[in-house]
């Protein structure tokens, strides 16, 4: 067996771990499925892009010994799985029904809001229907405290890269504001733009940019 075939082989196990562990609940049908993002995210893992927080894992670790300085007690071992796992279904729970996807990738939840929910097109102005969502996501975030939360902004390809890099840097900082006027710390909060830069569906087609407009809310344990 030569080396190609062996990455080949480690890249069809991890990637059929990384399926199962990407279940998502349809938020309609109450039905486990993988979603077409999380699909979409793979098939872009296989082609060398980066699945994970769009602003790094340093960035993370600096948020999380700022809120341990400022007396946030950090979780470890096990209670770190069982404090996502009560987060997770009180998520499931609030945003029933809302066109959002929850999504558990190990200890990291992560929110998916796409354009239909969030902002008209070309806009960074918060849809009304938001509203709604982004009060549910915020009081969960108030009563689960002992996480990083980063607000990730994306766009489709239409336009130039530094509009939409603008763009998705505008409608990350509206969510990131609404959630502070809903009282959430702000030391919590990374707030980042990626532009177009990381698509999970096809730009060619109307329902797959509308996927890629999207707002990603992911929650990070504090741990030491």
């Amino acid at each position: 067996m030569n080396i190609k075939e062996i990455k080949l082989i480690f890249t069809a196990v991890g990637l059929g771990v990384l399926l199962a562990g990407c279940q998502t609940l349809d938020a309609y049908t109450q039905e486990s499925k993988t979603s077409d993002a999380t699909k979409g995210a793979i098939i872009g893992a296989v082609s060398g892009a980066v699945i994970g927080l769009a602003s790094g894992d340093d960035a993370v670790e600096r948020r999380q010994r700022a809120l341990i300085g400022a007396g946030v007690g950090a979780l470890a071992g096990g209670a770190i799985g069982n404090y996502q796992d009560k987060q997770e279904a009180k998520l499931r729970e609030e945003l029933q029904g809302t066109g959002v996807s929850v999504t558990r990738i190990g200890d990291n939840i992560t929110l998916n809001m796409p354009g239909n929910i969030t902002f008209a097109s070309n806009s960074s102005d918060l849809s009304p229907q938001f509203f709604d969502v982004l009060t549910s996501v915020a009081k969960v975030l108030k009563e689960f405290n002992k996480t990083v939360v980063e607000v990730a902004g994306h766009t489709d390809s239409d336009g130039t890269d530094a509009y939409n890099l603008s763009l998705s840097q505008r409608r990350a900082a509206a969510v990131s504001q609404y959630l502070q006027n809903q009282q959430i710390n702000p030391q919590r909060l990374i707030t980042i733009g990626v532009g177009e830069a990381r698509p999970v569906a096809d730009n060619s087609t109307a329902a797959g940019k509308q996927l890629n407009r999207r707002v990603e809310i992911t929650m990070v344990p504090v741990t030491g």
